[in-house]
């Protein structure tokens, strides 16, 4: 809330929800597939956030991927091998969406 706004403030709210993906998907409007990552330790951005979103996507009819890793923390697993693993899903959803 320092650095954002406190959202239970209405003059900070009224500028956080201009910018917050969750509260401006709309169910009409086209989204190229997207793929969302956490994982389930992570200590600065609850997955929660994720998986809210994702769940918000797929209730309007979006089209999305979702991956989570239970271990880990704020990142791409907890040892080269998983992180190698999430690269490795990372640049296979841009191979197949940008050909």
């Amino acid at each position: 809330m320092g650095e954002y706004g406190d959202p239970d403030k209405a003059d900070d709210w009224a500028f956080i929800s201009k910018y917050s993906p969750y509260q401006n998907v709309k169910k009409d409007a086209k989204y190229p597939r997207i793929f969302f990552w956490t994982t389930t330790r992570d200590d600065r951005v609850h997955p929660a956030h994720a998986r809210k979103m994702v769940a918000r996507m797929k209730e309007q009819g979006h089209d999305v991927i979702y991956f989570e890793y239970t271990e880990g923390g704020h990142g791409a697993g907890s040892t080269p091998a998983q992180q190698a693993y999430l690269w490795a899903l990372t640049y296979t959803y841009f191979w197949n969406e940008l050909k």
